[in-house]
């Protein structure tokens, strides 16, 4: 099969535990682009965290793209400009922080490049840490909401938000999209928004064929996209389900799993 996208997720995926690329890595994709390959990033991160990355690896250059979002977003690098996007409306925000203070959950979201939250913690910090957004503590959630958002997280230990997860996923299923992608972020979007129904609307726009697309994550939020793609690969440090639903495993993020992966299917080294 000649493949015409590589799609990656980044966070223990494409990226090692201090948020950079290998050399190996970066070359293996710059030889991906060159063959024509469409190389796409694909993450829960908001597109302000994922850009320099997008630069360092030459997305522009090679007319490539970014799903951000858990895809409810989608950036021409080239352009630099959106060509998608589907927001959560702001009655729906709200209802989500009313339901986060009966579940005794943490939450925030963003305005502009700031995460926005009543009260700060661990786990927003961590967001602001991967990110490298400012988090800007609000008094009243509710009113600073005056419009749309892309996306809204709450948070909490692993343990307690799966059960959380659990509860809610059939009383806001049939109007959201609910993902776990760190084990201590539940995400939520618009109904219809994930990785792999972005994929779909990316492989459209430039005729590209399902069975001609490569994606690789390693979380919950990365299975639609793995299904999805005509080759769907689990990290080495993938969750297990993750790793059942995959046709291919490739190495930790740690030992160049994504390079491995190119030279094998892509390059044919």
């Amino acid at each position: 099969m000649k493949y015409k996208m590589l799609v990656m997720d980044m966070d223990d995926t494409l990226l090692r535990k201090d948020h950079t690329i290998s050399e190996r890595t970066k070359k293996a994709i710059k030889e991906t682009q060159e063959k024509g390959v469409k190389v796409v990033l694909a993450s829960g991160r908001p597109d302000f965290a994922m850009k320099d990355y997008a630069k360092e690896l030459e997305l522009d250059k090679y007319k490539s793209y970014i799903l951000s979002f858990n895809g409810a977003r989608i950036i021409d690098c080239h352009k630099d400009e959106i060509i998608f996007e589907q927001s959560l409306k702001k009655e729906v925000a709200h209802e989500l922080y009313e339901i986060s203070k009966k579940e005794n959950m943490f939450i925030h979201t963003y305005l502009s490049d700031d995460i926005i939250t009543e009260q700060n913690n661990e786990y927003t910090e961590i967001e602001a840490n991967i990110t490298g957004m400012k988090i800007k503590t609000i008094t009243d959630f509710k009113k600073s909401i005056k419009g749309n958002v892309i996306k809204v997280l709450m948070l909490e230990d692993p343990t307690y938000l799966k059960k959380v997860s659990e509860k809610l996923h059939p009383k806001l299923s049939d109007k959201l999209n609910m993902t776990i992608s760190k084990p201590y972020f539940l995400e939520f979007m618009d109904k219809g928004i994930d990785k792999g129904e972005t994929l779909k609307k990316l492989a459209n726009k430039l005729n590209i064929n399902i069975d001609e697309i490569i994606a690789v994550g390693d979380s919950f939020n990365d299975s639609t996209m793995i299904k999805t793609a005509g080759l769907g690969v689990a990290m080495g440090n993938a969750h297990e389900e993750i790793k059942e639903i995959a046709d291919y495993i490739t190495d930790t993020s740690m030992n160049d799993g994504v390079a491995k992966l190119i030279e094998k299917f892509i390059l044919k080294k």
